[in-house]
């Protein structure tokens, strides 16, 4: 399933501002294949926006809310406990702060999750065997996921456009590969805080579990493998922020940077885990891979299209 149609049959919305912080680490894959993904995220970022940005543009004059409602769809209200669930999800299990935008944004993808339920319901996806067998709390998701994957059409990729893939990710290829580690946070004293800690020995994956506020903090900062040219160069770094980059490519193993990085709304604590140099997988070993990335950005395109044309002609009041 593609990425962007996966968030949306779920009711689990992952963090909206610091995910943008990071936006390809943390999908990054190692070796030739790598940048396939980053390309992917960038891809299910703009899709997402486009999807989300149309609930705005549908909802007409604000109209009077029922009460307990945060929005209606249709005529069908989505309750404030539906928003309340989404936060402390995204609160306990994604590291957010519960914010004013958080909230807009979440409350964003429960409408738009909402006019796919009704499409799929009206398409009669709900009478189906496998979604009838199914616990209330997965009905939904199934009903949503099954009609998006039987309307989002794509075509298979050719050889041909697998292979440029493949040479434009290797153009992009640096000398060495990256592993890094991270502690990501909200604010830069804090972050200097705990590069002190690391100074005094305290380990940095426990450092990560404490106070990371990214899901990376649950497996002690970790991220995948990556590689960049160096000099680190603006548009050049595959997806990784310029100012980590830069701080990676200048550390020794097991060296942690000497001051906090900011990347967007996040200050970011970098730790260079480990540093192996470059080998580059054959067309052979990835082409798989990348035909089923380009096919998952495909369908994030399509995705994005169909949801913003059915939320444009939804009647939302919010």
């Amino acid at each position: 399933m593609s990425p962007l149609i996966r968030a949306l049959c779920t009711s689990a919305v992952v963090s909206v501002a610091l995910s943008a912080a990071l936006p390809t680490l943390a999908h990054a894959q190692s070796a030739a294949a790598s940048a396939v993904t980053g390309a992917a995220s960038a891809v299910t970022g703009a899709a997402t926006g486009a999807a989300t940005g149309a609930v705005t543009a549908a909802a007409g004059a604000s109209q009077a809310l029922p009460a307990g409602a945060v929005a209606v769809v249709n005529g069908v209200e989505i309750p404030q406990s539906a928003l309340e669930s989404a936060v402390t999800t995204a609160v306990s299990h994604s590291g957010d702060v519960d914010t004013p935008q958080l909230r807009a944004a979440l409350k964003r993808q429960l409408i738009i999750r909402e006019v796919l339920r009704q499409q799929a319901v009206r398409a009669h996806y709900d009478q189906r065997p496998e979604v009838a067998q199914a616990g209330d709390s997965q009905k939904a998701d199934l009903e949503i996921q099954s009609w998006l994957q039987d309307n989002v059409h794509v075509r298979t990729p050719t050889e041909r456009e697998i292979r440029a893939r493949y040479n434009r990710v290797n153009a992009e290829l640096g000398k060495y590969e990256y592993k890094p580690q991270f502690v990501v946070l909200a604010d830069q004293a804090v972050a200097k805080a705990v590069i002190e800690q690391a100074k005094a020995g305290k380990p940095f994956d426990a450092l990560a579990r404490q106070y990371s506020i990214v899901p990376s903090k649950e497996n002690g900062g970790e991220m995948p493998w990556v590689s960049f040219k160096t000099p680190v160069a603006e548009g050049k770094t595959r997806g990784v922020p310029v100012a980590v980059a830069r701080a990676l490519a200048q550390l020794p193993v097991g060296g942690v940077a000497p001051q906090p990085v900011q990347s967007g709304q996040a200050w970011v604590v970098v730790k260079l885990e480990d540093k192996r140099a470059m080998k580059v997988q054959s067309f052979d070993e990835v082409k798989d891979q990348i035909r089923r990335q380009i096919i998952a950005e495909s369908m994030d395109a399509g995705a994005a299209q169909l949801v913003k044309q059915l939320v444009q002609s939804a009647t939302i009041v919010q």
